[in-house]
């Protein structure tokens, strides 16, 4: 695996996995948010987006985290393998609100500068809905993929835990 992405609802996990698998497959790592949001979370235009996001998967090597579905196709198209972290609705929100704590007039490191943490209720409702309605269009893309990528799903803490065990011991 040299192209992976990991994708999943916010507060599942994305962006630690991704450092985590960077470390053990010694590979770069893109945070998608990180070039999506400009200071101030201003959005990237579209046709700037995909333009990146071309760039980006052109590259040999990379694990890229990050949803963004309108470019999800190209980037299963370069990928070797994608991992969907299906984590419980709760689990996310406790995560995404421990992280506005946590964070508090704060930028994460997987965000662009000027991006300090925020939880508004849009963003809350996002995640609330996200198992009703992005995951169903999620999974009928990983089913489209899995004949031609490696396809992984993860659907709690201890899978995410067995799954970086295995990398971590060559099992790929």
């Amino acid at each position: 695996m040299n192209r992976i992405i990991v994708i999943g609802s916010a507060g599942s996990g994305k962006s630690t996995l991704s450092q985590k698998l960077s470390k053990i497959l010694s590979l770069p790592v893109i945070h998608l948010d990180r070039y999506y949001w400009k200071p101030h979370w201003t959005p990237t235009p579209n046709e700037e987006w995909d333009d990146f996001i071309k760039a980006a998967v052109s590259q040999d090597r990379w694990i890229m985290d990050g949803n963004y579905s309108r470019t999800l196709g190209m980037r299963l198209n370069e990928a070797d393998a994608v991992i969907f972290l299906d984590m419980p609705t709760l689990l996310c929100i406790y995560r995404i609100i421990k992280r506005r704590i946590i964070y508090h007039g704060k930028t994460r490191p997987d965000l662009n500068e000027e991006c300090p943490e925020k939880l508004d209720w849009e963003f809350f409702n996002w995640v609330w809905n996200y198992r009703k309605r992005t995951r169903p269009r999620v999974i009928k893309e990983l089913e489209q993929a899995k004949e031609r990528k490696q396809v992984v799903i993860l659907r709690s803490r201890k899978e995410v835990r067995h799954f970086l065990d295995r990398m971590d011991k060559g099992e790929r």
